[in-house]
């Protein structure tokens, strides 16, 4: 088995492809390749600029590899090129994957008009750990009778689609995160794939079926997707869960419908978690349940597929945060000053440093009153000139980590370290020294795209169960977790 290396930034394509006399470029690897060699790409990005040439073609049996434990951040493949494919004519393409060729930890990004990350025609291969971000066109195109494993990938912000298969593709779709993506899979033809244990969050669309497309849907989450959850048209027949294989899936507060059927035929969805009034169209939904608590409360019937699951059970387990009288913790609701309170009351051992200001829209009798006052003596939050606290509003993630440090009185932050995001100039100006000090010290989670602090989004009760869990690492009161998302 050989092994060749890559880095855009030192490699010559005059070299021989050693880890210590890397190639230029990925199209210089595969030309060297045969069957069963592996190609490991380093940092940079791999572009016509770096002397690439578009689409890249994958062989039979070649894996390329850059980082997958944080998806490909820092590893873009970004370009474009002509491939007429035999069932849907000339297309702007990226990276073209023969059977058994695998990628693995990169990012792709084509900006070409109507451009697609990787295109799959009638083979077999492996996409796995990578981020799929700022196509044209779709992340993922699976055509002909492709049979390809699309695995633990991020989708976000493509223009059409996270996935496309048409023809009559199969495969497995998997544990993949599709967000702000146009529409999160679109099948087409007589596609018939696997689509489970997926996030499909954001998107104009969740999951649209047309054509003779009959996918299987299992243990999916789909959620918050501007119109619908699913829909299916023309003679799509998706299996969205059976008496006998219950279909395990979500969907919850999508904008429009969280199913809609416009073919005419029964739709077998038995099994899911979802609330028949947002249901159009014929289903047998079988006995719809919602979910129901487990005791202990250490563990949430919405998180399983969540990012920042680990963190929200860690914090559970230290009765820090808690769920809901049906089993859920709602990872994607939004958190408020009051709330957030209430969580440091929890987290952290608020000592009084000055005297508590009086918030004249904060009643003796509200509910957050005294986690509001330990909070605001402790210097973990302050209230607005006009003596007012604003309990309901929304706590951005810019609010969350200038309080964290501010109220632990954490320091030392060297501002170079905000380089590290491509948002860096969206930081406020009075938060600069303490997002430095947060980044330095590992305490911003950032996802999907780590490089992405997005300061002045609210944030969610996933987002701040993650930076509240880094901050009691960072000060040495919890073990450190792994995950790809910490700065």
């Amino acid at each position: 088995m050989t092994t060749l290396y890559v880095n855009p930034q030192t490699g010559s394509d005059s070299a021989v492809g050693s880890q210590s006399a890397p190639f230029k470029t990925i199209a210089r690897a595969i030309a060297r390749t045969a069957s069963g060699t592996t190609i490991h790409l380093s940092p940079g990005t791999y572009s016509a600029a770096s002397g690439e040439k578009f689409p890249l073609e994958i062989p039979s049996g070649v894996k390329v590899i850059g980082n997958e434990t944080n998806k490909g951040r820092g590893i873009l493949i970004q370009g474009s090129g002509k491939f007429v494919s035999p069932t849907a004519a000339s297309q702007n393409i990226t990276i073209l994957l023969a059977t058994n060729s695998q990628l693995r930890g990169v990012t792709v990004t084509n900006l070409d008009s109507r451009g697609t990350g990787v295109w799959i025609e009638s083979t077999s291969p492996t996409v796995a750990n990578c981020t799929f971000t700022l196509c044209k066109g779709e992340g993922v195109f699976v055509a002909g009778n492709a049979n390809p494993a699309i695995l633990d990938n991020i989708f976000v912000e493509n223009s059409a689609a996270g996935v496309i298969a048409a023809g009559t593709a199969k495969g497995a779709i998997r544990r993949n995160i599709f967000q702000k993506t146009g529409f999160g899979i679109s099948l087409q033809a007589q596609s018939a794939p696997l689509i489970a244990d997926n996030q499909i969050l954001e998107n104009r669309s969740g999951i649209v079926l047309a054509g003779e497309s009959q996918p299987i849907l299992r243990n999916n989450r789909i959620e918050k997707n501007t119109e619908d959850g699913l829909t299916a048209v023309d003679k799509s027949l998706p299996d969205i869960g059976t008496a006998q294989d219950l279909g395990g899936n979500i969907f919850q507060n999508n904008g429009e419908l969280d199913l809609q059927n416009s073919t005419g035929v029964k739709i077998s969805a038995v099994g899911n978690q979802l609330n028949p009034s947002r249901v159009k169209g014929l289903f047998d939904l079988g006995n719809v349940t919602t979910a129901t608590p487990t005791p202990g409360g250490l563990k949430f019937s919405d998180i399983s597929t969540h990012w920042a699951k680990d963190f929200i059970d860690r914090l559970a387990k230290m009765n820090i945060v808690s769920g809901f009288p049906n089993g859920t913790f709602q990872p994607y609701e939004i958190v408020t000053r009051a709330q957030y309170a209430a969580v440091l009351a929890k987290a952290f051992e608020l000592v009084p440093r000055r005297e508590a200001t009086v918030f004249k829209d904060v009643a003796a009798d509200f509910w957050a009153k005294g986690a509001i006052d330990q909070a605001n003596r402790a210097g973990f939050l302050v209230g607005y000139p006009d003596s007012t606290f604003r309990p309901e509003q929304n706590l951005t993630r810019v609010q969350a980590i200038v309080s964290l440090v501010n109220g632990l009185q954490l320091a030392g932050g060297n501002p170079n370290s905000l380089s590290v995001y491509v948002d860096r100039a969206q930081i406020p100006s009075f938060a600069t020294d303490e997002i430095a000090t947060a980044t330095e010290r590992k305490i911003v989670v950032n996802y999907p795209a780590r490089e992405k602090l997005s300061p002045a989004h609210d944030i969610t009760r996933g987002e701040i169960s993650a930076l509240i869990y880094q901050t009691l690492v960072a000060t040495k009161r919890a073990e450190p977790i792994n995950s790809p998302y910490i700065v």
